[in-house]
């Protein structure tokens, strides 16, 4: 069941729906008393009785109260109401970058500068053990100033004490062979690795093939050239 606005979760008023996605529908809030917006993650009645779901959406809520960067949208609380588990967060204005990118040819200064925050930002969780799992443009959000938020953390997997290298990637569906999740990008520390080399990279990839298309000429025509009338000039 869609909120509409005026709907009112404990403290947070819904005044707009933001999306919807496999994990519930996002509205923006407002806090009525400090006086600020939030954006409200809400898992609906439908999957309230999910095992799985509730573990995720706890997990999220966990994960993000441990992580501290400004690269990291922040989370204000975990709310119940009327039947209704909602994850209260920073509301982060601007697109994703999926958007972004679609809008066309990202410069390559832009680029470098939002592959950086990306890349601190999973640093930071890396370092408390947190691997993301599901990083793509679209759990990214680009603010009108540049500065860049990872989102959506409810897939993230917490690291055996011992490092990366004790998770079991074996068997998870979302690791390439190399043992390099889908998307994940690598923090600075661990640039020289063989993960590091070994990284898809979607998310700069998809930057970098965005500016590659816009310089692409025009395909050069496959009829062969008829043969030049000039004398040769060797005499043969």
């Amino acid at each position: 069941m869609a909120l509409t606005p005026g709907t009112r979760l404990g403290v947070y008023e819904i005044t707009a729906a933001i999306g919807e996605g496999g994990m519930g529908q996002v509205y923006r809030a407002t806090d009525v008393k400090l006086k600020r917006q939030v954006a409200i993650k809400v898992l609906p009645p439908s999957l309230a009785g999910n095992a799985d779901r509730l573990a995720r959406f706890q997990r999220e809520a966990e994960v993000l109260a441990s992580l501290n960067h400004p690269n990291i949208a922040a989370i204000y609380g975990l709310e119940e109401s009327g039947g209704m588990t909602a994850l209260v967060m920073e509301l982060v204005e601007g697109n994703d970058l999926s958007q972004h990118i679609a809008r066309g040819a990202v410069p390559l200064d832009e680029t470098l500068a939002i592959a950086r925050q990306i890349a601190e930002a999973l640093e930071t969780s890396h370092e408390q053990g947190i691997i993301h799992r599901d990083l793509k443009p679209a759990n990214i959000k680009v603010r009108g100033d540049g500065a860049v938020k990872v989102l959506d953390f409810g897939l993230a997997k917490a690291m055996d004490p011992a490092g990366a290298s004790a998770v079991n990637v074996a068997n998870s569906p979302t690791l390439t062979a190399h043992g390099t999740a889908l998307g994940m990008i690598i923090g600075p520390r661990a640039k020289r690795s063989t993960s590091a080399r070994t990284s898809g990279g979607s998310v700069s990839s998809s930057m970098k093939c965005s500016r590659a298309a816009a310089r692409l000429p025009a395909r050069p025509s496959l009829t062969p050239s008829p043969p030049s009338s000039r004398a040769n000039p060797s005499g043969f």
